[in-house]
């Protein structure tokens, strides 16, 4: 129980700064039909939904701990806690409630029924379906895309540096790959210093 309302609380206080950082709070409190329409667009995009599973695994979690203490009682333990966190269901509508005042802080009142609007139409609806699969396809496509632009620059870099080399008429250090090893450093012998001293003194 007590580490559920911690949860909660730290959930709620990191999305609440989270979203008040990027917008000031209205100095006024938000009328009835505006938090109405805030909890239709929460609502109308699942902005709560990530936070369905946190209750249960709270449960899960401090089952597991007291079991792991009071093995003996195994039965007795999962029930009561299963009990405990029924009690506490009811107050998801705390959850809701902070959600919707923040939303209407961040968004008029038609701006929220317009988003209600969009998200409850066909394509709103396949918008969030579909939202984490074309995320997902995007960063895949991003990361060929980029690696392709890296290694295309690098090419054009090595050519315009032989270029460059040429004109001046010096000699070109070419670009070193990441991902090859590095050559090793060889260090100088006094032992061979001196014997290429007494070759050329000779």
């Amino acid at each position: 129980m007590v580490l559920n309302e911690m949860m909660r609380r730290g959930l709620l206080a990191l999305t609440a700064a989270g979203l008040m950082a990027i917008a000031p709070a209205k100095a006024q409190d938000a009328t009835p039909e505006h938090l109405s329409a805030a909890r239709a667009a929460v609502a109308a995009i699942d902005s709560t939904d990530q936070f369905d599973n946190i209750l249960m695994n709270a449960a899960t979690q401090i089952k597991a701990d007291l079991i792991g203490n009071n093995p003996n009682i195994q039965s007795e333990i999962s029930d009561m806690v299963d009990d405990r966190a029924l009690a506490l269901a009811p107050r998801r509508a705390d959850l809701e409630n902070e959600v919707a005042r923040i939303y209407a802080r961040l968004f008029t009142e038609q701006e929220l029924k317009d988003i209600a609007a969009f998200y409850e139409s066909a394509a709103g609806k396949k918008l969030i379906a579909q939202g984490p699969v074309a995320s997902r396809e995007v960063m895949a496509a991003a990361d060929v895309w980029s690696n392709g632009i890296v290694r295309d620059l690098r090419s054009s870099a090595a050519e315009g540096m032989a270029s460059l080399a040429a004109s001046m008429n010096t000699a070109a250090v070419p670009l070193t790959d990441p991902a090859a090893p590095a050559t090793p450093t060889v260090p100088a012998i006094a032992g061979d210093a001196g014997a290429a001293g007494t070759t050329t003194a000779q």
